[in-house]
């Protein structure tokens, strides 16, 4: 018998059975070392509608080469950054000013990754980014965004607003400010890269940009800059656009100037600005935002002096565009994570995706994630065409690029919360992405508008003012006449209720007192287009022998989104059961199959 040894512990008892090994098999397992890209069969269908057949052949590897970093090395290095952030030093061993900001390795392995690699940066703003002779259309921009984020979502800000920021100085600038920025902006040479930013934020002038008082006087061909900045993400960036009043300018929004400031002057010495502090942010944690302060800082106005916040709002839509597809492609990896779990997880003598109730919240996750893939890739299009000249699609692109940020950033808080709670426990405990996955969903709504600003931006002045709403109908009403394959009857129901939907935002949007609703109708106009778009994208992979699972979520959007539902009635759902079926199965979907449960 075991008995009590010299230090006061009990002894080893010889006849007592081995402390049973930890099984960890019982832990379900998470998304990483999937290829991203791979696993969405959903992406590279629409992929294949969107992008152009030789423009598509020649980003496969290279997209499966995204997808295989963002699974893997990339998934390692952004959990890492996240729990090392950015450290601000005011001053080096000599008691210099210097101002610079400590990143941790893997966030600078990330930034080569996108900046230097992949060149996400550059790859819409010049030939030659991953052999294309051609600049990329921006459904090949977006497309490489959506996988960058299912791993890494702080850098994002910054590659994104140094693309936008490119786009400002070569449409605004000088030829003077072009050769001296674009150059290093648009390298893939991690020693030349300049990284852009935008530092728009003031105390006074958050939503309220006409509020703002950074003050502007002018010193021979250049500018100087007085006073503070209060959030400004990216805070050491190499080349940052700024909104500031020229002195003796009016008051309000027409009084604020486009301005460009380098880090750092021609001779090499620091500009005459410092970052005072950096923000403690619930998530985007490894990436540096921080407050500035401006004293006599040198600038360059772009463009006219009188439109200086038109000319920004270029680059706000812009990047209101990437949190869409943010969003989209965050909720992809939500999703991913939450079928790991149901598929792996074993409760009371099967496996949890077994489970009725889990079948639907799986389904609550898939439907808005699959919503924000279809208005993404369809707006990325529409942009190319507007880019092209076309007047109709600069105006349908005025209405979906608000319309996205809206609704698919409010559902990838809500899609982010529920994978949190389908892992359990260990979904709360930070060794896991989902809850990073949940703090950088939260920015989403904060980051270029809030909500309120967005559906605002909706309705008073896409549908209001510019009546964009009228160029977007026939473009849908078009595309379910062209629904093949899709029962005519439900075709004519989603007919109707997409023209409701556009009637209801144009009758909120002519009566002001009727703002109250805009979230309502901006949510209306969000889920029309998404089910119409996703009706022609099941008739179109159907009828090339392709899954057409898309007709079932139109019909869930339907009547989940659109459609008048008593909450307290019991229906018959057996429609819905045989619809989740194939939805959560990995098999393609028939054209005829689908249209069959549809038309039930």
């Amino acid at each position: 018998m075991g008995g009590i040894t010299r230090r006061g512990t009990p002894a080893p008892d010889a006849a007592a059975p081995p402390f049973p090994p930890s099984n960890t098999d019982l832990i379900a397992p998470d998304a990483r070392g999937l290829n991203f890209y791979a696993i969405d069969h959903a992406f590279g269908g629409l992929l294949d509608l969107h992008m152009p057949a030789d423009l598509r052949r020649h980003m496969e590897p290279h997209l499966q080469r995204m997808g295989e970093l963002a699974g893997g090395r990339l998934d390692e290095l952004a959990e890492l950054a996240d729990k090392h952030p950015p450290v601000l030093h005011h001053r080096d061993r000599f008691g210099r000013d210097q101002d610079w900001v400590e990143f941790h390795p893997a966030y600078r392995e990330i930034e080569r990754i996108g900046f230097g690699d992949f060149g996400m940066q550059a790859m819409s703003r010049r030939a030659g980014v991953l052999d294309w002779p051609a600049p990329v259309p921006p459904i090949a921009k977006y497309a490489f965004q959506y996988l960058f984020v299912q791993a890494e979502f702080g850098t994002m800000c910054p590659i994104s607003v140094s693309d936008t920021s490119a786009l400002l100085i070569g449409k605004y600038g000088s030829e003077e400010i072009k050769n001296r920025f674009l150059p290093g902006m648009l390298s893939q040479d991690m020693d030349k890269l300049l990284k852009g930013a935008q530092f728009m934020t003031e105390k006074a002038g958050g939503s309220d940009v006409g509020n703002s008082a950074l003050a502007a006087r002018r010193e021979g061909d250049h500018w100087r800059l007085y006073g503070d900045k209060w959030f400004c993400s990216c805070a050491d960036a190499d080349v940052a656009l700024l909104l500031a009043r020229p002195e003796g300018a009016p008051a309000g929004s027409k009084g604020l100037a486009l301005f460009v400031m380098p880090r750092r002057l021609e001779d090499g010495s620091r500009n005459r600005y410092r970052i005072v502090r950096l923000k403690d942010k619930l998530g985007s944690r490894s990436m540096a935002s921080g407050e500035i302060v401006f004293e006599g800082a040198v600038a360059y106005h772009l463009g006219r002096l009188d439109r200086g916040l038109k000319q920004m709002m270029d680059q706000v839509n812009l990047s209101r565009l990437s949190h869409g597809v943010r969003a989209a492609g965050m909720m992809r990896r939500c999703l991913n994570e939450a079928l790991r779990v149901a598929r792996n997880r074993n409760a009371f003598g099967q496996t949890i995706a077994n489970f009725a109730l889990m079948r639907r919240q799986l389904l609550k996750m898939l439907v808005p994630t699959e919503q924000a893939l279809s208005v993404f890739t369809y707006t990325a299009a529409t942009m190319e065409q507007a880019d092209a000249g076309d007047p109709a699609a600069e105006l349908r692109l005025r209405l979906l690029t608000p319309v996205l940020k809206f609704r698919a950033c409010r559902d990838n808080i809500k899609v982010a919360t529920t994978a949190m709670e389908s892992r359990g426990g260990n979904g709360f405990i930070e060794d896991w992405v989902n809850a990073r996955l949940v703090r950088d969903a939260h920015l989403g709504v904060l980051w270029e508008g809030t909500s309120n600003i967005n559906a605002l931006d909706v309705i008073t002045r896409a549908v209001r003012r510019e009546r964009a709403h009228a160029a977007m109908l026939p473009d849908l009403q078009q595309k379910i006449a062209a629904a093949d394959g899709v029962p005519g009857q439900f075709r004519t129901q989603l007919r109707g209720l997409v023209e409701r939907a556009f009637r209801f935002a144009e009758d909120v949007a002519a009566d002001p007192g009727k703002e109250k609703l805009a979230r309502l109708a901006s949510s209306g106009l969000y889920h029309a287009i998404s089910a119409a778009l996703m009706a022609w994208e099941a008739a179109q992979l159907g009828a090339r022998g392709g899954d057409a699972r898309r007709l079932l979520l139109a019909r869930f959007v339907l009547e989940q989104r659109l459609a008048a539902r008593d909450p307290l009635a019991v229906t018959d759902d057996a429609w819905e059961e045989a619809a989740i079926d194939l939805l959560l199965d990995e098999k393609p979907v028939p054209l005829a199959q689908a249209a069959d449960l549809v038309a039930g």
